[in-house]
């Protein structure tokens, strides 16, 4: 039985894009390409809040659980602000 449950901080939205700034289709598929680069035995599928939001809480060790979801949530953050 798989236990599900959020962390603080993650999955949730941060305050929209710079105003005026809207993430293009080719700077997000750049950002999560990068991502993919960073984490190449990971499925990322195609929307990264899915990758957070559908997380399961222990399926990885705890320290790799911790930078595998900063560096979800990071790219997310990129992707938001236009960077």
């Amino acid at each position: 039985m798989a236990v599900r449950f959020r962390v603080r901080g993650f999955g949730r939205r941060r305050p929209g894009p710079v105003v005026g700034a809207v993430p293009s289709a080719e700077h997000e598929g750049r950002v999560c390409s990068e991502l993919s680069v960073d984490l190449p035995d990971e499925d990322l599928g195609e929307y990264l809040y899915d990758c957070i939001d559908l997380y399961e809480m222990g399926s990885k060790p705890r320290c790799e659980e911790v930078e595998y979801l900063g560096m979800v949530q990071e790219a997310i953050d990129r992707i938001e602000r236009g960077e």
